[in-house]
């Protein structure tokens, strides 16, 4: 019988190749869509590794430029403790010393560059600060040793003058004369040290002729008979009592600068004039001079504007010119070094204002005798009486009755004399080879001048601190 087939059966026949169609369909549909996505997935994945990638390689980058500027941070700073901090140190007492620099110049300008200046400028003010500690406590312990070396001195020559006061032999004369002049520098040289240390010089006990002044500054120095004083002052022009020991300590330093840069067979030349503020003392030595740079370093010293330590003194220690400089400060005086000298040396002069200068009356209390006179009224001076001098040399002297001569040049200073106490018979006295005023005759500026430095020295009560 032959096969038939319904119409559901057929019908539902093609229906299930219509649905696995669909199905298949829906399934491609679904697999492309997963393909799409797992593609954007990977795409996405892709562009993450690469950001990573990147990421990473800035980071790397970033350490490494973080490690060279570390370097660079360490170098600068081994640099600033190597190098630049012990320059600045230096710096302090040696200012020609340069301080370098940093290692990468473009620093400057930078918060790190001002960070490094600000260490050297910390470094240097702790430095200056020690500094002047140790100065002023270096300062303290010499002026207590100067205090004693100088009642030292000052008891020995209180010795040597009644020495010189109680024996009349020639030879011990000259000694204890030689005794006394060297005694009289050691006075000086304690004195100026002090002065630099801070000390104050003394009074001396009046008011005083200023060519006083300059004759007993000039009579503490070896070579003293080398100067040349020309006095063209009025009579009787006069330094109020608390200038005549700083003039005399002035006059003193400037003539031994004088004397030991000049040649032993030239002369110093001093002149003391009238001035519109005051009196000048001019010093002209023919030395070998001054180099620009010493000169300069010299001004500085004598103008006393800038505090001066002890460290800056040289080894051994220069005391003169800083000693001028403390003096010019303390009593309103003024020295200049900056002109030559017509010699060719070095010429100093010493303004004395108004302020400081006093008059005299000549004819009461006339001028010591070894002072030169003045040029301006020389004609019309009065002579003053002689004093008597013995007929014929003796042997026996009055120790209290002392009299000066002039020399008879002009040049030199004046010769000691001493009256005779009692005439000796003439054959005693021509017995002698060698006479007493032959013999004291040598070291009579000595003597005088000495005798002039004591008038305008401190007296004791008074004697420097």
């Amino acid at each position: 019988m032959p096969f038939s087939r319904s119409p559901l059966k057929v019908h539902q026949m093609i229906e299930i190749p219509d649905l696995a169609a669909g199905g298949l369909a829906a399934g491609t549909l679904s697999a492309f869509v997963l393909a799409g996505g797992l593609l954007s997935s990977r795409r996405r994945g892709a562009r993450q590794q690469e950001e990573v990638a990147g990421l990473r390689s800035q980071v790397d980058a970033a350490r490494a430029e973080t490690g060279g500027v570390s370097r660079a941070y360490a170098a600068e700073v081994s640099h600033l403790a190597q190098r630049r901090v012990p320059a600045e140190a230096t710096r302090a007492a040696h200012p020609h010393v340069q301080v370098p620099g940093p290692l990468h110049p473009d620093l400057a300008g930078t918060e790190l560059g001002a960070g490094l200046d600000g260490v050297l400028d910390g470094v240097a003010a702790a430095v200056a600060q020690e500094r002047k500690r140790v100065d002023a406590a270096a300062r303290a312990g010499m002026r207590g040793a100067t205090r004693e070396i100088q009642a030292g001195l000052y008891r020995l020559q209180d010795q040597l003058r009644g020495l010189q006061q109680r024996y009349d032999d020639p030879e011990l004369a000259q000694t204890l004369f030689a005794l006394d002049h060297e005694n009289e520098q050691s006075l000086r040289r304690a004195q100026v040290t002090a002065v630099v240390c801070g000390a104050w010089v003394g009074l001396a006990r009046e008011e005083s002729h200023l060519v006083d002044a300059v004759t007993g500054g000039q009579s503490r120095l070896v070579g003293y008979h080398r100067v040349r004083i020309h006095n063209h002052l009025e009579t009787g022009t006069a330094l109020v009592s608390h200038a005549v020991e700083p003039v005399a300590i002035i006059v003193a330093e400037l003539l031994d600068n004088a004397l030991r840069h000049s040649a032993p067979d030239t002369e110093v030349v001093v002149n003391l004039e009238r001035a519109h503020h005051g009196v000048s003392v001019t010093i002209d030595d023919a030395g070998v001079g001054m180099s620009p740079d010493e000169r300069a370093y010299a001004q500085r010293m004598v103008a006393g504007t800038e505090p001066i330590l002890l460290s800056e003194l040289g080894d051994p220690p220069r005391m003169g010119l800083a000693a001028i400089g403390q003096l010019t400060r303390q009593f309103d005086l003024s020295v200049d070094l900056s002109s030559p000298s017509p010699y060719g040396g070095v010429r100093a002069v010493l303004l004395v204002k108004n302020h400081l200068l006093s008059r005299i009356d000549p004819a009461q209390r006339p001028p010591a005798a070894a002072a030169p006179r003045s040029t301006r009224t020389a004609a019309e001076q009065p002579v003053p009486e002689a004093v008597p001098l013995a007929p014929e040399p003796v042997a026996a002297y009055d120790t209290g009755a002392i009299s000066h001569e002039p020399a008879p040049d002009g040049d030199a200073l004046p010769q000691r004399r001493r009256r005779a106490r009692a005439a000796l018979p003439a054959e005693t006295a021509a017995a002698p080879a060698r006479t007493p005023e032959e013999s004291a005759a040598a070291l009579g500026a000595l003597q005088s001048g000495t005798a002039a430095a004591r008038s305008a020295a401190p007296t004791e009560g008074n004697e420097p601190r």
